[in-house]
């Protein structure tokens, strides 16, 4: 029997808490990974618009999983949206904690048609948003605007995946990430 890798997600959202279970069997097979959703206010909108706001609503989650938790890791992954000089576009912020270290990580972007972007600044979430267009019910808790938008080829869950994939590189490699010359 292998030894139980504790992981707190800072989200309830069934497609984080799966991102987060399968970056973690991934780079840590010989554990049985369990991995519990928690509810974690991000204490940003619940829409967040631009990067630090997106980040910063990640970070909040993570902390109120380390103080309200114990696990071996703490993971949170918050979406937004950005007005950029090329386009609007949605993207993710990702964070990764434990006893020793911290990675903040994030998504590539999605471009938004305009009219998508404009609904969100205005007070809507982006789920609602495609919700609507889409004629789809709580497709934040599936593909995403990401799967509709690119006809699942890519999906929310994947997004998160590749996001928090890259973010665990410093707890793989701490020695080296602590350097500073």
């Amino acid at each position: 029997m292998s030894q139980p890798l504790n992981i707190i997600v800072g989200s309830k959202n069934p497609v984080k808490i799966s991102a987060a279970k399968q970056v973690f069997t991934q780079y840590f097979p010989e554990y049985t990974i369990d991995c519990q959703g928690v509810d974690a206010p991000s204490n940003v909108p619940d829409q967040p618009i631009g990067e630090q706001q997106t980040r910063l609503g990640a970070q909040n989650r993570v902390a109120y999983c380390k103080q309200h938790y114990q696990a071996h890791y703490y993971v949170a992954m918050e979406g937004g949206a950005e007005q950029f000089s090329y386009g609007p576009a949605t993207f993710a912020y990702v964070v990764i904690d434990n006893a020793n270290n911290q990675a903040i990580g994030r998504s590539s972007n999605l471009p938004l048609p305009q009219v998508l972007y404009n609904a969100l600044v205005n007070g809507a979430e982006l789920g609602d948003v495609m919700d609507n267009a889409f004629n789809t019910t709580n497709i934040k808790q599936r593909g995403g605007a990401i799967g509709l938008l690119t006809n699942d080829h890519a999906t929310r869950q994947s997004t998160y995946t590749q996001a928090l994939t890259l973010a665990m590189a410093p707890f793989l490699h701490p020695d080296l990430y602590q350097q500073t010359n």
